[in-house]
């Protein structure tokens, strides 16, 4: 029971968090810390992404295409990577990526401030810890977690091309031709559906996930050992956010509004 009323409690408070971030995103923002947190944590984790992505690719290509070899149906690779990068696996493997490299660091951070009562010098001097730690934090990942999401599906698709030429012989004219034929289907504000609806999934997610890693960072206590319960708890907690995110998002987007 009293897990269950930490758990609420929990949630509460980063709902609050994410709330008050907005508020002081557009009344009083910092653009120039925001650009610094973008590039320490989220352009630097673009190589990582880049790899991942890449690879993630070129076995997905592999695993289809040995099958649909079978079959002489090789020329769907290109709709089956394009669509499986698009819609879901970009998006989703970026913010995993992110959780590990970027909301770990947010609440080992602010943790390490919080349990050292720097948190609390800075509401002495009447700052508010929400504006002045979190905000650009959110706001950077929020941002950056499009962007990376964008590259992740662009690196994606690549590997799956090299591997369907390399190891299937299916050339690459075919290969990206079939790819952008099947993200031109229902179109938002002049792009595809497909590209709007992996693109706004990554850039809410990194909006939540931030927000939980800066939330378990305000909320550490303890000391060291209180700092590791807290980046423990942020990473579960986002992994948990992300595949909920992911899928209702997705319904929404290809259920709800089809």
């Amino acid at each position: 029971m009293r897990w269950l009323t930490n758990s609420f409690e929990g949630a509460g408070y980063t709902i609050r968090v994410l709330v008050r971030a907005v508020f002081y995103m557009i009344r009083k923002p910092r653009p120039a810390m925001t650009g610094r947190i973008m590039y320490d944590f989220g352009l630097k984790s673009l190589p990582v992404v880049a790899v991942v992505a890449l690879f993630s690719g070129m076995i997905i290509c592999l695993q289809t295409g040995l099958e649909v070899a079978r079959f002489g149906e090789e020329e769907i690779l290109g709709v089956l990577v394009a669509q499986t990068f698009a819609r879901e696996f970009g998006p989703f493997m970026t913010c995993i990526i992110l959780v590990g490299t970027v909301v770990s660091a947010y609440t080992a951070e602010i943790g390490t401030m919080a349990v050292s009562e720097e948190t609390d010098a800075l509401e002495v001097m009447s700052i508010d810890p929400v504006g002045y730690l979190a905000a650009p934090r959110i706001l950077a990942l929020t941002i950056m977690a499009f962007f990376l999401s964008l590259a992740a599906v662009a690196v994606g698709i690549l590997g799956g091309a090299m591997v369907a030429h390399s190891q299937l012989g299916l050339p690459y004219g075919i290969f990206f031709e079939r790819a952008f034929d099947s993200l031109r289907g229902t179109e938002w504000f002049g792009l595809p559906r497909d590209i709007y609806a992996g693109l706004l999934k990554g850039s809410f997610t990194g909006f939540v996930i931030a927000g939980v890693g800066c939330a378990q960072g305000l909320r550490a206590q303890g000391g060291a050992l209180g700092v590791g319960r807290a980046v423990r708890r942020a990473v579960i907690n986002s992994i948990v956010l992300t595949l909920v995110i992911s899928y209702n998002f997705s319904w929404i987007v290809y259920r709800a509004f089809d």
